[in-house]
């Protein structure tokens, strides 16, 4: 080969601007920018225009969906009754209107027991208070309690002669009917109906314990009935002062009767 051949020049050379090689790398560019919006415009479509392929898978699954909420509510559902025959659900409810019929009818029973328990318990309740009362009463009466009250105290302090014993048993059988609940002589004695008077050396004896004047016998009651009582004509006051003895009469508002006695043991009397 001659040596004045050369070969052509293998060297790849740059592209300006404005080549034609410049021209296809923008080309390549915008075909993407076109791509990219061409899948935005079917996604668009799909969401607002859908294909009548997609509605029908849509309508699949909200079929689908549906089914699948009534199976679990139906899970849940007691299906007790679901396969019992109409005469069957008839004795079933029969057999619950009887069940019904009974429990109200214990019910009722029950109810009316406790309205007994009431009306006993309310009557026994009564009884007691009326016991408590009654003995309350007696205990006054039979002078086992201190008691206070309206009434009269009268003094008696004797004179030359000694008090009477007669005058003194008329004075508390006065005072007795004319309605007096409780009676003390000094402080000391309780009057109850056993008590006893006598005469006896230095004064009278009462109850056992002796006595000295002023003989003072503190009574609870109105004090208007018993001070009219007292001064009848021929009365337990005049008989005081036909002995010489000389007679003080007070009303009271109020009078502490302290003496008491001690109850006693009965040997023969039982209560009926």
């Amino acid at each position: 080969m001659p040596d004045d051949v050369h070969e052509p020049d293998r060297t790849a050379t740059s592209s300006s601007p404005g080549s034609p090689g410049s021209a296809g790398s923008a080309g390549s560019a915008g075909s993407v920018g076109s791509a990219d919006e061409a899948a935005l415009q079917r996604l668009r479509e799909a969401l607002f225009r859908p294909s009548r392929a997609q509605l029908i898978v849509g309508v699949l699954l909200a079929v689908l969906g549906f089914a699948a909420i009534t199976q679990v509510r139906t899970n849940n559902t007691d299906n007790t009754y679901a396969g019992y025959r109409e005469q069957d659900l008839v004795d079933v409810l029969s057999g619950l209107a009887d069940a019904s019929q009974r429990a109200q009818t214990d019910i009722d029973r029950l109810e009316a027991s406790r309205r007994r328990l009431e009306q006993n318990r309310q009557d026994e309740t009564t009884a007691l208070d009326a016991a408590q009362k009654q003995a309350e009463e007696l205990s006054i009466l039979a002078g086992y309690v201190p008691v206070t009250g309206p009434g009269i105290r009268l003094t008696v302090t004797e004179g030359p002669r000694p008090v009477d014993v007669n005058a003194v048993l008329d004075t508390i059988e006065e005072l007795r009917s004319a309605g007096a609940e409780a009676m003390q002589v000094n402080g000391k004695v309780r009057l109850v109906a056993q008590s006893s008077v006598e005469s006896a050396p230095g004064g009278l004896r009462i109850d056992g314990t002796l006595l000295t004047s002023p003989y003072v016998l503190d009574v609870i009651g109105d004090p208007h009935t018993l001070s009219g009582a007292l001064n009848l004509v021929g009365g337990p006051i005049a008989q005081f002062k036909d002995d010489d003895a000389t007679v003080g009469l007070e009303q009271r508002d109020s009078l502490d009767i302290t003496a008491v006695r001690q109850p006693s043991t009965q040997q023969y009397a039982q209560p009926q």
